[in-house]
Parts: structure tokens; C-alpha cells; sequence
């Protein structure tokens, strides 16, 4: 995917967010955004991953305890995620960070975007990015999490494994899934 001009009819409109294209009332789907980039990322990119996770979660599940500072945040990102995984992200036209995803070894550890920019398709296009050239997938999602259950459940993995959040520091029931090529 490469970036151009703006697409024309560009247009923010309030509770939306930046950068998210419109046609009228509809919002536009990635997969037609010939202006966003999806690229390997760096960890000159830990701090917007740090940011779009804590936002991502703070939104999709407010019930989760907040259990880690900014700080400690970015430290995980910059040194253990970005040390030990593969980073695609997505940028808009302006190269502003709205999604990404972080996996290794079968694992798909996280994927998140942006509210502002969530059911556009970037999430799916990011999941693409690791499923190429793997055979298996496997990735562990709070039970609570219907929307990111769906998204999978859509994208071909399947729950395999079913804990009561014992084993994560949450203390959240979770779902063990897995997607086969």
C-alpha cells in the first residue's frame, strides 16, 4: 500500500476522529484508502503503540483495572515488545500512528487501533500482515471482548482454550483462539 494525496471529499466530523475519510455520511473501509501505509515499524514507533494500546483498551474495556503508568507502558513496549516481536503499523496520510499489530513465534501478542479508526478494515488488513507465511495462529482475547471476539471469530480463528483469568494479571476470563492457513 503507498501513500498519495488526500482523497478528495476528505472531511472530520465531531465523535469521528482525525483522519478518517468520509463519503457523505459513510465512513470510507481501509482497503480503499490508496493514501495509508502499513509498514514494519521500529521502536522509534514504541511510544505511539504504548499510546494506541492504552487508548484502544481504555475504550473497549473500561472494566479492566488499570494496572500500569504511561511510563511503564512505553518501557514494555520499547524494550520487550519491540525486542522480542514482529511491528506492522498503520499510518495516515499525515504518518500518524492509528493501529498496529505485534506478534512472534504463532503469536499474535497485540493488535489494536485507534477508536476513531476502528471497523474501517485496519485492524483486518493489519492480521494480514501476520498471517502471511504462517500456518497457525494463536492469540489469547478478554472473554468480555464480544467485538474483538466477532472480529476474529470473522477472520477464521476459533476458541480453542477457555480460562477463568487466573493466570492474567487482569484476573479476566479469557479466550484462547487459533487461526489455521
Amino acid at each position: 500500500m503507498g501513500q498519495t494525496a488526500k482523497p478528495p471529499g476528505k472531511r472530520t466530523l465531531p465523535g469521528v476522529g482525525p483522519g478518517v475519510p468520509r463519503e457523505g455520511d459513510q465512513r470510507i473501509p481501509a482497503e480503499r484508502w490508496n493514501w495509508m501505509t502499513i509498514e514494519l515499524a521500529t521502536v522509534a514507533r514504541a511510544a505511539d503503540c504504548a499510546r494506541i494500546s492504552r487508548v484502544a483498551r481504555k475504550r473497549a474495556l473500561p472494566y479492566l483495572p488499570d494496572l500500569h503508568t504511561t511510563d511503564e507502558d512505553l518501557d514494555f513496549f520499547a524494550n520487550r515488545v519491540f525486542g522480542n516481536d514482529t511491528v506492522f503499523i498503520a499510518l495516515d496520510e499525515e504518518r500518524q500512528s492509528v493501529g498496529f499489530i505485534a506478534f512472534g513465534d504463532g503469536w499474535i501478542n497485540h493488535l489494536y487501533v485507534l477508536p476513531s479508526h476502528q471497523g474501517l478494515g485496519i485492524g483486518g488488513l493489519l492480521l494480514d500482515k501476520a498471517k502471511q507465511g504462517a500456518r497457525t495462529l494463536r492469540l489469547w482475547t478478554f472473554e468480555r471482548n464480544g467485538r474483538a471476539l466477532r472480529f476474529y471469530r470473522k477472520r477464521g480463528f476459533s476458541v480453542i482454550d477457555r480460562t477463568d483469568g487466573a493466570r492474567n494479571e487482569e484476573q479476566q476470563p479469557d479466550l484462547l483462539l487459533q487461526w489455521d492457513s
